[in-house]
C-alpha cells in the first residue's frame, strides 16, 4: 500500500466500501489513511 499515491488509497476507500468488500481490507486501508494523517481527506458516509 506505500506505493499507492495519496489519492488512489482514497478512491481505494470509497472503492471498497461500495463493493462491500473485507471488514479486514477496508480496515488496512483506513489503517493506512491514518498513517499518512489523511483522516480529514475522507468522507464517512453513515
Amino acid at each position: 500500500m506505500r506505493k499507492l499515491t495519496d489519492e488512489l488509497l482514497i478512491e481505494s476507500y470509497y472503492k471498497a466500501i461500495h463493493l462491500n468488500l473485507s471488514p479486514d481490507f477496508i480496515r488496512l486501508i483506513e489503517n493506512e489513511i491514518h498513517r499518512r494523517s489523511l483522516n480529514t481527506n475522507i468522507k464517512v458516509s453513515s
